[in-house]
């Protein structure tokens, strides 16, 4: 009975080492830590998003992996009054907080931001379920008036 309990030990060691090496993909295994995905090697911060009247919203498509924990700013300039929505994107992640004008929000879930001026929120998620989703400023039809995002 020993025996067959240390194989079994040995078979499923390699798995849970390979679980635990995925489970923050932006950390080596051995960094991970008490913070598990919240970690701060698993932690990056995505390029701004911008919304100005007549103005792209970001620089290109942005990739995610899931598991992973980013930080990224919303930028509005006042320009004019603009939202920016993505509920399918906004339910496949993990919000930790929205932060704005240094007031923390926790939320359950949100389906979109509206800036009446200008401001900054400063969202920080986790990536969780793979697919391809937009975020755009409803209205508009333009290509520069959303981003993709895809969660790998």
């Amino acid at each position: 009975m020993k025996t067959i309990l240390a194989a079994a030990a040995l078979v499923l060691a390699p798995v849970s080492l390979l679980t635990a090496a995925h489970a923050a993909p932006l950390c080596e295994a051995k960094k991970m830590g008490f913070a598990g995905l919240l970690a701060k090697c698993n932690k990056e911060e995505l390029p701004p998003l911008t919304l100005a009247s007549g103005k792209p919203l970001a620089e290109g498509d942005i990739t995610l992996q899931s598991g992973a924990y980013y930080e990224i700013e919303l930028i509005a300039d006042g320009s004019a009054e603009l939202a920016l929505a993505g509920p399918e994107f906004f339910r496949a992640i993990w919000i930790d907080e929205i932060v704005i004008n240094d007031l923390e929000i926790r939320p359950l879930g949100i389906d979109s931001f509206e800036f009446d001026d200008e401001g900054v929120i400063e969202l920080s998620f986790i990536a969780i379920k793979p697919g391809t989703y937009e975020l755009k400023i409803p209205g508009s039809r333009g290509d520069s008036q959303k981003v993709k995002i895809s969660i790998q």
